[in-house]
């Protein structure tokens, strides 16, 4: 005989939210909920939008939240950096790559950390941890593709080549990660991609391209020899015409779907101590992806969103 669910009273309230430009359209909210039913959790999650990166706005959502009983915050474009130095204490996580997407109150301190990190390194590992990579080539030195790079630079990697329109970005990304390498790191420009991608073991998208906004692809898997892998950190839509492009030749790809759902579990498991269910997760995801798409289009793409 199955048991009667609590009463609404008697369970545990979890709140948190998002902070960020362009949130309104986050699947994140409706994962978290689910995930928190599951724990049989009055779990609330809000989105909270702002374009403002001053110290001075970000001080008062930290206030505003904590006066009003958040437990903690997710922290998406273009605050990740910005809120580093209004934070108490910094997890490795955030502070390896200088960026926090997750903040939870702690009695009277606020702790970041970066999810991303760790949603990436879980997605990545599941993906190609017992693949070659002798050269991984990440294509975007970004927000998302500092994540990346920290992430594998954790990792056995002979050589880690940045990639960016701006080389001097791509430079100064090579330059905060060298001391976490177990190989070489370096950054080049978008110029050299054929000869580097000729010879690469592996190669990670960690540009906007791909998403519906940003159509179309930021490198030719052609350049790519036989046998190699392809990670894209896009996952609205799930396969992206990179993934596919990828597929069509017969190399190994990863989508951003882990990547995504990694960094919520991480999260939901930070805020309630609780153990996320992954793979329930991943579903929640992949209907929640198909039902915008189907609202919106009709086709598999829709609206970008980085990863919170």
């Amino acid at each position: 005989m199955t048991a009667a669910p609590a009463p609404a009273a008697s369970r545990r309230s979890v709140l948190v939210g998002l902070i960020g430009q362009g949130v309104a359209p986050s699947l994140t909210p409706p994962m978290h909920e689910r995930e928190g039913a599951r724990h049989g959790m009055n779990y609330v999650y809000r989105t909270i939008e702002t374009e403002q990166a001053t110290s001075e706005c970000l001080a008062q959502l930290l206030w505003a939240a904590r006066r009003m009983g958040f437990d903690g915050l997710n922290v998406t474009h273009p605050l990740k950096q910005a809120i580093i130095p209004l934070l108490d204490e910094l997890d490795p996580s955030a502070g390896r790559v200088g960026a926090c997407n997750t903040v939870v109150f702690d009695g009277g301190r606020t702790v970041g950390h970066n999810t991303d990190v760790t949603g990436f390194g879980s997605a990545f590992d599941a993906a190609f941890g017992d693949s070659p990579r002798a050269r991984v080539v990440i294509v975007g030195a970004g927000g998302a593709g500092s994540a990346v790079a920290t992430t594998l630079a954790g990792r056995e990697v002979g050589e880690l080549v940045l990639v960016d329109v701006a080389q001097e970005r791509a430079q100064e990304l090579a330059e905060q990660v060298a001391p976490l390498t177990h190989g070489s790191v370096r950054g080049a420009s978008t110029d050299a991609l054929p000869e580097l991608l000729a010879e690469a073991d592996g190669v990670v998208n960690a540009t906007p391209f791909g998403m519906a906004a940003h159509p179309g692809m930021a490198f030719d898997p052609v350049l790519l020899r036989e046998g190699a892998w392809v990670g894209d950190i896009v996952y609205r839509p799930t396969d992206t015409a990179l993934l596919m492009a990828a597929r069509a030749r017969g190399l190994k790809t990863m989508s951003g779907l882990g990547m995504a759902m990694g960094q919520a579990a991480d999260a939901f498991e930070i805020f309630t101590g609780e153990p996320a269910d992954r793979d329930a997760m991943t579903q929640d995801l992949k209907e929640l992806v198909v039902a915008e798409a189907a609202a919106t289009t009709g086709k598999a793409g829709n609206r970008g969103e980085e990863h919170p």
